[in-house]
């Protein structure tokens, strides 16, 4: 990544990725607005996960939640491993992606996550094998789910950098009903960039995270900015 934007820099060239958080929805080019005018990034928090956003959105009334994630699989919101969403890598790698952009110099390694793929499924051998045996293990996040609602509250699965303490983290967390995490429908991703301007109230983009059009939306947007860039008329 430093060699890259190093290289760039040398060769006054542009480099363009805001697809990579968020599908289309304005995350990086926000984040870069807010450094380039003068800002401080204290926190940034979201639910990167279009995936998982879907799951938890939904994991509520009498569904388990093997259920929720075998609805949606079949939906065509996992990959067609659902272990691949439910590890938090994805999630951990979007999280690298705007720490390096506030400046800081953090590996995937450096990211504590906490994986939903219970330890004995991991080794499955097939994506059958694992889907037969999720319903196994609905009783811990039952669980989860029941000591949130008791005490008024949802789960959600949250991304997030601490550029204060120079770091970040992936894993579950619970959220009053009256937080925007909480209000989510869908498939959104949401994230709240809590700065020096922003700090009592945090500045939140929300939309849909992931799909073909959305994407593909946010990489033509790079295009034509690279078009005006090279002297293309507005």
């Amino acid at each position: 990544y430093l060699k890259l934007r190093k290289l760039q820099r040398q060769s006054y060239t542009h480099y363009f990725y805001e697809a990579t958080v968020g599908a289309g929805l304005p995350i990086i080019t926000t984040l870069q607005g807010l450094l380039e005018t003068g800002d401080k990034i204290l926190r940034i928090e979201g639910v990167f996960s279009g995936t998982l956003s879907y799951i938890f959105n939904n994991f509520a009334g009498n569904l388990t939640f093997s259920e929720v994630v075998k609805e949606a699989k079949e939906a065509g919101y996992t990959e067609p491993d659902p272990r691949d969403d439910l590890s938090g890598t994805d999630v951990a790698r979007k999280v690298i992606i705007l720490a390096r952009e506030c400046g800081l110099k953090l590996e995937l390694s450096d990211i504590p996550v906490q994986s939903l793929v219970p330890d004995p499924l991991k080794g499955c051998a097939t994506v059958d094998e694992f889907m037969n045996q999720l319903p196994q293990y609905d009783g811990d996040m039952a669980k989860q789910r029941q000591d949130a609602e008791a005490a008024g509250e949802v789960l959600r699965y949250v991304g997030a950098v601490d550029v204060v303490n120079k770091r970040g983290t992936v894993e579950l967390r619970r959220y009053g009903k009256d937080h925007p995490f909480a209000q989510l429908s869908g498939s959104d991703n949401i994230i709240a960039f809590s700065t020096v301007r922003y700090e009592k109230q945090p500045l939140i983009i929300r939309g849909p995270g992931a799909g073909a059009e959305v994407t593909a939306g946010g990489v033509f947007s790079d295009v034509l900015r690279l078009a005006s860039y090279l002297g293309a008329p507005s």
